[in-house]
C-alpha cells in the first residue's frame, strides 16, 4: 500500500532508523535527511532495510544551515523532525546544544512553510520537558498540560532539558503562527535495539549499567521507559491519525533505579549488574498516557524493551552473557 511521501530528519539517529524502517514496512516513500548521503558506515544499516532500494532517498541537509532542508521536505505529505543536537563534552551550551536545536528546529520548519503539500509535521521532543519544575503534586501523575521550567534547567545546568523545551515551545509559536499543524510525541528513555552499529548514549549508558557501572545511570534517578518500536509506532499513528492533536507522553513505566537493577538482574544473573544505588534527591511522579492510549495505543513492558536490547547488544557484539 502506498501511503504517500515523508521526510524524516536526522535520519541516521537511533530512533529516526527505526522511524524509517517502520514506515518502509508500511508502504511510505522516505526522504531522509542526513549530513553526508555519502558516509556508507554510517548510512548501511538504512540501505539495508526492508524496501529502502525502491523506497528511500538519503539527502544532505544541515541544522544549522538555512534552507539545507527546502529539497527534502519539498513534495511530503508528513515532516518527522527527530533531528537534535548529538550530546557529548560540552562546553559552551548555548551555542553547542540550545542554539542548534532551536535553529535548527526553525530551519525545518521553515522549509515546511514553503511546501504546499504539507498535511503534518511531527516533532519528537522528550519527556523531560515536562518534569523539570519547582513544584508539582507527587501525587498526580503529569500530563501534556506540564512544561518543564526553563529557569530551573539553567539552574541545574542541564542543557539538552533546556534546549528541548525551548526547541517544542519555539515550534508551538511558529506553527500556531503560520497555520502547520503540528503534533509534539515525548518519549521517556527510549530502550531497544540499535539499527547503526555505533551506540547512541542512550545505548551507551544502558550498556554501562549491564556492565556494571552506576556513573551516568545513578544522575537519572527515577525514569521512565519506553521501547524503540513503540515511539516509532507512536509517531506513524499521531501522523496518521486524523484527529490527533498537541502533545503526546510515550511512556511505558516509570521506576527507580533500585527497582531497574532488581528486574535486569532477575533477567540476566550472568551479567554484572549493580546490586543498588546510592540515592539523588529526585522528585517522585509517574506519567498519564492515557492520551495517547486513547487513540489504542498500548505499551511494551520493561522487560521486553530490556530483553530485546540486550538480544541486540550481544547480536552486535557489545556485550556477552557467558
Amino acid at each position: 500500500m502506498d501511503h504517500g511521501k515523508v521526510c524524516v530528519t536526522g535520519a541516521s539517529g537511533f530512533l529516526a532508523s527505526w522511524l524509517i524502517k517502520r514506515l518502509l514496512l508500511s508502504g511510505y516513500h522516505v526522504v531522509g535527511t542526513v549530513r553526508d548521503p555519502g558516509n556508507d558506515t554510517k548510512l548501511t544499516h538504512l540501505w539495508n532495510l526492508q524496501g529502502a532500494k525502491e523506497r528511500l532517498r538519503l539527502v544532505k541537509a544541515e541544522l544549522t544551515e538555512e534552507g539545507s532542508f527546502d529539497d527534502a521536505i519539498m513534495g511530503c505529505a508528513g515532516v518527522f523532525h527527530t533531528a537534535s543536537p548529538v550530546l557529548g563534552h560540552i562546553n559552551d551550551p548555548t551555542e553547542e546544544i540550545i542554539k542548534p536545536a532551536v535553529n535548527g528546529t526553525l530551519n525545518v520548519l521553515r522549509s515546511c512553510k514553503k511546501n504546499p503539500s504539507l498535511r503534518r509535521v511531527v516533532l519528537t521532543s522528550s519527556s523531560s520537558t515536562i518534569r523539570v519544575k519547582e513544584k508539582f503534586d507527587s501525587n498526580i501523575p503529569l500530563d501534556e498540560s506540564s512544561w518543564s521550567s526553563v529557569e530551573l534547567c539553567e539552574k541545574l545546568k542541564i542543557w539538552y532539558v533546556m534546549s528541548k523545551t525551548m526547541a517544542e515551545k519555539t515550534a508551538w509559536e511558529f506553527c500556531n503562527e503560520n497555520g502547520i499543524n503540528l503534533v509534539t510525541v515525548m518519549p521517556s528513555f527510549v530502550v531497544g535495539p540499535s539499527l547503526p552499529p555505533t551506540l547512541c548514549s542512550t545505548a551507551s549508558d544502558i550498556l554501562g549499567l549491564l556492565q556494571g557501572e552506576t556513573e551516568r545511570f545513578k544522575r537519572h534517578g527515577r525514569l521512565g521507559y519506553v521501547h524503540i518500536d513503540d515511539v516509532a509506532r507512536c509517531h506513524i499513528l499521531v501522523y496518521e491519525h486524523e484527529e490527533a492533536e498537541g502533545r503526546y507522553i510515550c511512556s511505558s513505566t516509570v521506576i527507580n533505579n533500585d527497582e531497574l537493577v532488581s528486574i535486569l538482574s532477575t533477567m540476566y544473573p550472568t551479567l554484572t549488574i549493580p546490586k543498588r544505588f546510592e540515592q539523588l534527591e529526585r522528585p517522585y511522579y509517574q506519567f498519564n498516557t492515557r492520551k495517547i492510549e486513547s487513540l489504542g495505543f498500548k505499551f511494551k513492558s520493561i522487560q521486553e524493551m530490556f530483553a530485546d536490547c540486550v538480544t541486540s547488544l550481544v547480536e552486535q557484539g557489545h556485550l556477552s552473557l557467558s
